[in-house]
Order: C-alpha cells, then sequence, then structure tokens
C-alpha cells in the first residue's frame, strides 16, 4: 500500500528551502510513501533538481499563506493558496494526508471548511506528542479552541484514545484530564462535569492529573481546553531553552568548566536527543475528515521530516476509522445517559 502525502511547501518560516529537501529524503528513507510537492514551480523544482525519484511529484499553487495572515482572509481570498491545494488533494482523495508548516489558525480554517467534521466530533482539536520520563504523551487540545464544553473534552478524550490504539496498537491507553489537582473536588465545572463523563465513559480514565503528570507519564492521553493547553506547551518549551542556555553558560564559564564540558560531551548528547523537540514535531488536526498534521513553522528540515513520519504513520494505522468506529459506540452511551 502505497501512501500519499501532499506537503504545503510553501509554509513556515523557511518554506521550500526546507520542506523540498526533507520530502526528498524522506521518500528515500520510505518505500511506501509518494509525496505531492505544492507550490510555486518555480521554487520548488531547482530544489528537487536531478533527484532520480518516481514518488514525487509537484502540484503548482500560484499563491501563499502568510505566518501573521487573517484565517478568514486566507480562507476567503486566496482559493489557490499550497495549503488550500494541499488540503484540497486530501479531500478530493489524491492524498492520503497533509502536511503543513505554516499559518496554524489558517490551516485550521481551510481543514475545517474543505475537509469538514467526522459525525460525531463537534470541534476539530490540535493534538501533539510530548517526552515524559516513561516515553510520551498526546496531549489535545493545544490550541484550537480557547473555550470547551464537557462534552468536547469528552470528545478529545475518545479522539486522543483512538490515536494511540491506532498508532501503537493498545487496546486501552490511559486518559487523563489536566487539573490544578488530583482530587476529585478541584477545578472548575467544566473539568469536573467533563470527568464524570469520561468516567462513564468507557475510556480507561484515571482522572485529574496535574501539570507536573505531563511529563511523569501519568496517562498516554491528557485532555484540556486549548488555552490550558497551548500555555502549557509554550511555558514547556520555555523552560527547556532556559535550561540548555543554563547549561551552556555554566560549562563556558572556565577553563575547567570547559574541560568538564569535554567529559561530559556524550552524556549532554543523549540528553539532547531525548529531549530534542525536533524528534516531537507534527501535531494533529484531530476531528476532520482527512489527516492533516501541523508542523512547528521554525522547524528544520530534520524536524520537517518526524511531521512527514507522523502523517504517513496515522494514514498506514486507519486513524479516522478507529476515531469514527469509536464515536458511534459512544453515542448510544451518551443518549441513555
Amino acid at each position: 500500500m502505497t501512501i500519499t502525502v501532499a506537503i504545503d511547501c510553501m509554509g513556515g518560516d523557511h518554506g521550500p528551502g526546507v520542506t523540498v529537501p526533507a520530502a526528498i529524503e524522506f521518500v528515500r528513507d520510505h518505500a511506501d510513501v509518494h509525496v505531492i510537492l505544492v507550490g510555486l514551480t518555480d521554487s520548488i523544482v531547482p530544489l528537487v533538481g536531478d533527484a532520480a525519484i518516481d514518488r514525487v511529484s509537484i502540484r503548482h499553487a500560484a499563491e501563499m499563506v502568510s505566518m501573521d495572515e487573517s484565517p478568514s482572509m486566507a480562507l476567503r481570498n486566496k482559493k489557490d493558496s499550497s495549503m488550500r491545494v494541499a488540503v484540497n488533494l486530501v479531500k478530493n482523495g489524491e492524498a492520503d494526508a497533509c502536511v503543513s508548516a505554516g499559518n496554524t489558525g489558517a490551516l485550521m480554517a481551510i481543514s475545517r471548511f474543505v475537509l469538514k467534521m467526522l459525525p460525531g466530533i463537534d470541534r476539530p482539536a490540535i493534538c501533539g506528542v510530548l517526552p515524559t520520563i516513561t516515553g510520551h504523551v498526546h496531549v489535545l487540545d493545544l490550541g484550537a479552541n480557547v473555550d470547551c464544553s464537557p462534552e468536547h473534552l469528552l470528545q478529545f478524550g475518545i479522539m486522543g484514545s483512538s490515536l494511540v490504539s491506532a498508532l501503537e496498537h493498545r487496546d486501552r491507553p490511559t486518559v487523563g484530564i489536566l487539573n490544578i489537582g488530583e482530587e476529585e473536588i478541584k477545578g472548575n465545572d467544566v473539568v469536573k462535569r467533563a470527568s464524570e463523563l469520561l468516567w462513564e465513559s468507557g475510556l480507561n480514565f484515571v482522572g485529574n492529573v496535574e501539570g507536573d503528570g505531563l511529563y511523569k507519564g501519568a496517562a498516554d492521553v491528557i485532555v484540556c481546553d486549548g488555552f490550558v493547553g497551548n500555555v502549557a506547551l509554550k511555558t514547556s518549551e520555555g523552560l527547556a531553552q532556559m535550561l540548555a542556555t543554563f547549561l551552556r553558560q555554566e560549562f563556558r564559564r572556565n577553563l575547567f568548566t570547559k574541560l568538564a564540558a569535554v567529559i561530559a560531551l556524550p552524556v549532554v548528547k543523549r540528553f539532547k536527543n531525548r529531549v530534542d523537540h525536533r524528534r516531537y514535531n507534527g501535531a494533529t488536526l484531530l476531528g476532520l475528515k482527512g489527516i492533516v498534521v501541523k508542523s512547528h513553522g521554525s522547524a528544520d528540515a530534520f524536524g520537517f521530516a518526524y511531521a512527514l513520519r507522523r502523517a504517513a504513520e496515522e494514514a498506514r494505522s486507519g486513524v479516522l476509522a478507529r476515531i469514527s468506529e469509536r464515536v458511534a459506540q459512544q453515542q448510544p452511551l451518551q443518549e441513555t445517559a
């Protein structure tokens, strides 16, 4: 089975200079993947060069969505943007998934308008992966929905659990809800009601998870509204940058610390690999009738390749069918509740 991934080559901070080389290298490493490079042909062709790869094709798009462009303007006025054309390829069945490093708001608006929502899902959610002491955790929502109802958080739990089941072949991944305390009495009314729904859902719900539980491996899936999720994500990124800066400063402090840095170099490299955010690049817009993966806008070719890998894995694993099946099972429970 060949997986076809449509790539918005013009999106992100670096555009084709990153997306095209990453796509070509990814195809070389994955014999079952075909990529469609979407964007300005004149910008893409020179980067493809003489690469003798029959699983790379180019689709011209005359426009591009800037990183600071209004989502509504991008949706209404740029129907031939590389982002819109790439999503349309998923819609008409020419591609199994779409990857973009472009404007998150525009990608969400265009994807929701073009692909529509899966039955039983009210809103799409951004689901990303974070490293933990025990492995990794899937967290959603990371910014698509600032305000959520308890029912939305239940749907996030269903989608996240289905995603992990499909990708990691686990029957009952654990699900938690991000809260200010582990006790059931903690949290606002929305979180408390969402917790009740999750306990009744049949999911492998483990209850409330505090902020530090994100990295302790308290659950395989952690749900929250987009406001909380985005703040937690950006705070984590800032903390990681601060610790890396502190470490460099201390190792450069004097001759002795520089010598210590040389001795510690193998350990530092292994540590860096374990927490390298590029290895966790690629957040899925869950809930749509199609697979759309959002790469970090500043991702380099190494990081962008991980977003491509995530998209291909989701297409292979039948994530959409898993979510639809689980939602259909859930609806009778909600009707009798």
